[in-house]
């Protein structure tokens, strides 16, 4: 078989790619047209496509404002576009969460609210709940970001300290309808951890945001503290008429985009084995584990034989402990990927690409990165110790002076997490 094997992993990255793009994926949910006002608002990483989707497939008027982050925005008629800080929120994001609030304000049962949420919502719609400031709210999510904490337990949080989310938003656009399309870059797709649910109820309790605080010794300001301890943070209930109403649509996931990976696998002569769409837990244990299975299928034959690729979704975490350890430049799937080289430490045959569906690899400018059996050897050649490198979280630092980085730039959708296993 004649195969370039970084080409192929590549190549399996671009299609699980294409298969979370709102082109391709959005139109088909589009709801009819109201007898009143249409009302457009969303956020994430692909709110401005999935809003150009709208935009190019809508017939009759509509009007509203998306928020995405900085470089991901594209050009819109008739809804404006807001572009604003990911992962950290800013006063960009705060400003035009308050502008969608009276957006969706004062309307009536003839009027639909179009809400458009994707991965990075959550940091984006970033209008604090009442009292808290937004200096405070950046300080809470800085720290969430480092603690080692899963996208649900940091969204728990979130949820508790907005204005809007967890439910929040529904509530102010009643009597409106309300439907919501999403695409998933969760474990588990739960639209109301997606953009930390902003239409959807929030079924999780303030005092389980504060024992995440807690658990990860997370320094609490008093103006969190005391919010924490109002009926303010109290989600609405989930009763509440303006939930009954509403639509939700998961229009895109990391599973349909794993299995389209897969299926070009298979049409390349590749057996894919799915390991999983939801995998979380810390970097580098992740890729110990994962080794170890590249390792069964190359021995034994298991879980499948060989050619085989692996692969695998979710979101790892990457924990920076307190004591400044870190002086590089990481990325959650660029830290895999060199913990997964130092467990395979150069063994023939096996290959790996882990990537960000955004193109972003945590706040870096790659997607991820690539390795190859020569990776160490070349890493040695070059005076690298890839230890060290892993040890301050310079995963980026390491595969730029290797050229092993995934550059695609902003690619306008989010299904999370992608890593593929090639064992020849």
């Amino acid at each position: 078989m004649s195969l370039d094997p970084e080409k192929f992993l590549r190549g399996l990255f671009d299609e699980a790619v294409r298969a979370a793009a709102p082109a391709r994926c959005l139109a088909a949910h589009l709801p009819p047209a109201p007898k009143g006002r249409t009302i457009v608002i969303g956020a994430g990483k692909a709110a401005a496509s999935m809003a150009k989707v709208v935009e190019d497939h809508w017939r009759g008027p509509l009007e509203g404002l998306v928020i995405t982050r900085y470089g991901h925005g594209e050009p819109l008629e008739h809804i404006r576009l807001v572009e604003a800080g990911h992962p950290v929120p800013d006063a960009e994001g705060a400003r035009a969460a308050e502008a969608i609030l009276d957006l969706v304000s004062d309307l009536d049962a003839d009027d639909l609210v179009l809400c458009l949420f994707s991965g990075g919502g959550s940091s984006l719609l970033a209008m604090p709940g009442p009292g808290i400031t937004l200096q405070d709210k950046q300080k809470i999510n800085k720290a969430l970001l480092m603690s080692g904490a899963s996208i649900g337990e940091m969204n728990t949080v979130r949820k508790k300290l907005s204005a809007l989310k967890g439910g929040r938003l529904a509530v102010a656009a009643w009597p409106a309808r309300v439907v919501t399309l999403m695409i998933s870059d969760v474990p588990g797709d739960d639209p109301s951890v997606i953009a930390s649910g902003p239409t959807v109820p929030d079924l999780t309790s303030v005092a389980e945001a504060r024992d995440i605080l807690a658990r990860y010794g997370i320094d609490v300001p008093l103006s969190v503290a005391a919010f924490l301890e109002s009926e303010a943070a109290i989600p609405p209930k989930a009763d509440h008429p303006a939930f009954a109403a509403a639509e939700t649509h998961v229009i895109a996931t990391p599973q349909a985009s794993l299995q389209a990976a897969a299926d070009l696998a298979r049409s390349q002569g590749i057996e894919p084995v799915i390991l999983g769409d939801r995998i979380e837990g810390e970097a580098r244990e992740v890729a110990r584990v994962m080794a170890g299975i590249a390792r069964q299928v190359r021995e034994h034959g298991q879980p499948a034989q060989r050619p085989a690729v692996l692969i695998s979704g979710g979101e790892t975490t990457v924990t920076v402990k307190a004591s400044g350890a870190s002086t590089g430049r990481g990325g959650r799937n660029a830290e895999f990927l060199l913990a997964f080289a130092l467990a395979m430490a150069g063994e023939d045959a096996i290959y790996a690409l882990a990537a960000d569906t955004d193109g972003i690899d945590g706040t870096e400018d790659n997607a991820g990165a690539v390795y190859s059996p020569a990776t160490l050897a070349r890493a040695k050649g070059l005076s690298l110790e890839a230890a060290e490198y892993l040890a301050r979280h310079d995963a980026y630092g390491f595969f730029q002076r290797l050229g092993g980085l995934v550059m695609t730039g902003p690619t306008r959708t989010n299904v999370n997490d992608f890593r593929a296993i090639l064992v020849l």
